[in-house]
């Protein structure tokens, strides 16, 4: 029987069938012989995400072939990408042609287009998610028919496309706005709970790119900062700390151990307020939790499923050995995350049902609307996706 499971390990699935698409014109074959066989399937990409986004789908699809820098427009500074790139893939390509990505999250491991159909962000209080860079995609609807979604045409309906969840179609090739390649200065430092709390709205204030991971058995924190800079790169790379090279190499990092996530996002003004009740509660509650709390920053955007969504954002996440129950922690985070309007990311658990998301979500109901069009018969739907629609 195939099988399938995530990077974690945590999620697996018995699909009647994994399949290994190679081309547009397998790719819309499929599509059409599962709307025939009234089978549903979800489109796998690297497995780095923690919510049920590919299991409970009659079939699965492999996109791993579909991969690789189509063309560069270097005058535009777009490029198109298969959508099976793995983002650590694009990076040194880009560099050739003296671009870059805007930003990107601390993990390069993911396909392009399973992180920006579900709002994969890094930190920066002025940049956008890497969902934002998306200006055009080429997707199998649900009938089996390829469309190319321009932005340029579309205007601001091309809103719903970008954060798509894999459910308005089989995306085949992304079009992104790139930058000119740049170099990154990296600095850690730590600090103790106390001392993050009263001086971080003035470290958010002096850098735009700040992260830090706050760590619940010792109530310290490791916080970092990543500069845009004029000098040259330093090699050999370390692996964390001072560093300074193309930004690429510095934003990105290896995580290697295998856990569970949990991100919410929350206006960026109760940010600080948000976190220091999360660390209340771990601090009282969950005093044998030794994973960290992760903190970024994120500008709105105007993509309808979006976790930043017409919103200045902070983003913070908690974590658990995959070993290990997380639950019981999680839906106690959960609630304070609610209790500030937070918005939970699509590749990370959560508990919300259709209505929390329908209240979280402005756009929920037109974006439904658009997946319906595009695939009325539901080919793209899988157990999650239908428990949560309106």
């Amino acid at each position: 029987m195939p099988r399938w499971n995530n990077w974690s390990g945590r999620l697996e699935d018995h699909p009647k069938a994994v399949r290994f698409i190679r081309t547009e014109e397998d790719a819309a074959a499929s599509v059409i012989s599962a709307r025939d066989g009234q089978r549903s399937l979800r489109v796998a990409g690297a497995g780095h995400s923690h919510a049920p986004l590919v299991v409970g789908a009659d079939e699965i699809l492999d996109i791993s072939a579909m991969a690789g820098v189509l063309s560069v427009d270097e005058s535009r500074k777009q490029v198109w990408v298969g959508a099976g790139t793995p983002i650590y893939m694009l990076g040194p390509v880009l560099n050739q042609h003296g671009l870059a990505l805007h930003n990107q999250g601390d993990i390069d491991r993911q396909f392009i287009s399973g992180a920006t159909a579900t709002g994969t962000h890094g930190t920066g209080r002025s940049l956008m998610n890497l969902s934002s860079a998306v200006t055009a995609l080429r997707l199998i609807d649900g009938e089996g028919n390829l469309r190319q979604l321009e932005q340029f045409e579309l205007g601001d309906d091309f809103s719903a496309y970008p954060v798509h969840l894999g459910a308005l179609g089989l995306v085949t090739a992304i079009q992104l706005q790139a930058r000119d390649r740049f170099v990154l200065e990296e600095q850690t430092w730590e600090v103790e709970g106390v001392e993050l709390a009263e001086s971080l709205d003035e470290w958010v204030a002096e850098n735009d790119r700040l992260e830090f991971f706050w760590y619940p058995s010792t109530d310290q924190a490791q916080i970092k900062t990543m500069k845009e800079s004029s000098e040259p790169p330093v090699y050999p790379l370390a692996s964390e700390g001072s560093r300074r090279a193309l930004s690429f190499e510095v934003l990105p990092n290896d995580r290697p151990h295998r856990h569970t996530e949990m991100e919410f996002s929350v206006s960026a003004s109760d940010g600080l307020a948000c976190f220091l009740e999360v660390r209340q509660l771990l601090q009282k509650d969950f005093p044998d939790v030794v994973w960290p709390v992760e903190y970024r920053l994120l500008r709105e955007d105007p993509i309808w499923m979006s976790n930043a969504f017409e919103r200045d954002t902070v983003t913070i996440s908690v974590h658990q050995d995959v070993r290990l129950d997380e639950s019981e922690y999680y839906a106690a985070c959960e609630r304070i995350f609610r209790s500030f309007g937070g918005r939970p990311h699509w590749g990370k658990v959560n508990y919300f049902d259709g209505q929390d998301f329908e209240q979280a979500y402005p756009k929920w109901a037109d974006w439904w609307a658009v997946r319906d069009r595009l695939d009325p018969d539901g080919v793209f739907l899988n157990e999650y996706l239908r428990s949560i629609r309106p």
